[in-house]
């Protein structure tokens, strides 16, 4: 069912599955503002490739609610199945990277709309035929995080433990904890321990190109496979080469890049860090423990001189979800190179990446040495980020391609 504005423009209905996924106010919202009419449906995100009561009860709600199109955060195969029962189109937005669910053979259904927010990953998906990706970068809410500084909200910022106390600021895992993949690898001979650790050190050292995977031998497999079994599903063409390197081995190299660049740091500054691990020690850390994402920490994000993005190494090129709210909320951001971010954002006039550890010191030396440029950077990257990244462009977007 599709009817017209006043403007001409096209009013739809929308079936929104919603999980604890980032962004589902914001994409509410953006919707609403743009005149279409959303009903939300309660989801899981485990993944799951079949599930015949899920399905039946999202076919269900379709028939129910009679949407012009199903949306999610991330790919879900059960969605695309039950869409394909009835004829609908399911749209849906990837911010995570990996999503071992993408590589399930549903996702050829050519009611599918799936939008990438990595483009080396698109390309990857392109360039084996695949028609149903698109590429299409992650956004930011500008209006909420403005209107925000002036909230009760903002009031309770200052009185709470989650306030700034340095000049810099990182939200975000360090997957430091003692159940990440990479520590099962107790038993693995030393000849793979010292090619993983080589081939780690060598990826800490590159920016904008991941090797990890096609790194991953036949002798090095067979050896991790023993001690922690990974087997891909059947209903997808994801290989244990692809679980491997970007569940295990580059989530490692994260840890390890995380842990190293927030030491330098700290070995010079003091800096605030707003992560799972609450017990977590660094020179000069301030561990304020987990942040509520949604509702303090753009807060963190204003106040702080400098908020850093150390981006997850299983995202290939895509702008991480942190920077965009980082700019979106009017904040400095420093970030690792990621080729994605040339698509958006100027370098020097909007944000400042760094492409060493020596040069991710050098940079925060100067700018919290040169207040004006770094606030002018600050301005200048919300201001763009309003401009041309907001949840309501990338809607648009969407249904441009129907």
């Amino acid at each position: 069912m599709i009817t017209m504005t006043n403007e001409g423009n096209k009013t739809m209905k929308i079936l929104m599955m919603e999980w604890q996924s980032f962004g589902n106010e914001d994409m509410i919202a953006g919707f609403k503002e743009l005149g279409h009419e959303v009903v939300t449906m309660p989801f899981t995100n485990e993944e799951m490739h079949h599930n015949k009561e899920i399905e039946e009860n999202i076919v269900g709600k379709i028939k129910e609610f009679s949407p012009d199109f199903v949306f999610s955060f991330n790919y879900f195969p059960i969605i695309s199945l039950a869409c394909k029962q009835v004829d609908m189109k399911y749209v849906s937005w990837i911010y995570d990277n990996p999503l071992v669910l993408l590589y399930s053979y549903t996702v050829i259904y050519p009611g599918n709309y799936i939008f990438l927010f990595d483009k080396e990953l698109y390309m990857e998906f392109h360039n084996s035929g695949i028609q149903t990706i698109y590429y299409m970068p992650l956004a930011a809410n500008t209006e909420r995080l403005k209107l925000m500084e002036s909230s009760a909200k903002a009031d309770f910022f200052e009185k709470s433990k989650w306030m700034n106390q340095a000049d810099i600021a990182f939200i975000g895992s360090l997957y430091t904890e003692k159940h990440q993949f990479y520590q099962r690898l107790t038993g693995i001979t030393p000849y793979t321990r010292g090619y993983l650790e080589g081939i780690m050190a060598a990826q800490k050292h590159v920016y904008g190109y991941n090797f990890i995977q096609e790194m991953m031998t036949a002798e090095i497999m067979e050896d991790m496979s023993k001690f922690l079994p990974m087997e891909p599903d059947p209903r997808s063409v994801a290989t244990k080469e692809y679980l491997f390197a970007q569940y295990v081995i580059n989530r490692q190299i994260t840890a390890m890049e995380r842990t190293e660049m927030l030491t330098a740091i700290g070995e010079k500054y003091q800096f605030d860090l707003y992560t799972p691990e609450e017990s977590l020690t660094l020179p000069g850390c301030i561990n304020h423990g987990k942040v509520d994402y949604y509702d303090m920490a753009p807060f963190v994000f204003k106040h702080a001189k400098i908020n850093l993005n150390i981006t997850l190494r299983s995202i290939k090129s895509g702008i991480p979800l942190r920077a965009f709210d980082i700019l979106g909320a009017g904040g400095f951001l420093l970030t690792n190179y990621q080729t994605d971010f040339m698509d958006c954002y100027i370098p020097g006039e909007d944000f400042v990446y760094y492409e060493s550890k020596q040069d991710l010191l050098d940079k925060i030396d100067y700018y919290l040495n040169h207040d004006d440029e770094r606030i002018a950077i600050a301005k200048n990257g919300f201001e763009r980020t309003a401009a041309n990244h907001t949840y309501k462009h990338r809607i648009e977007e969407m249904l441009s391609y129907f």
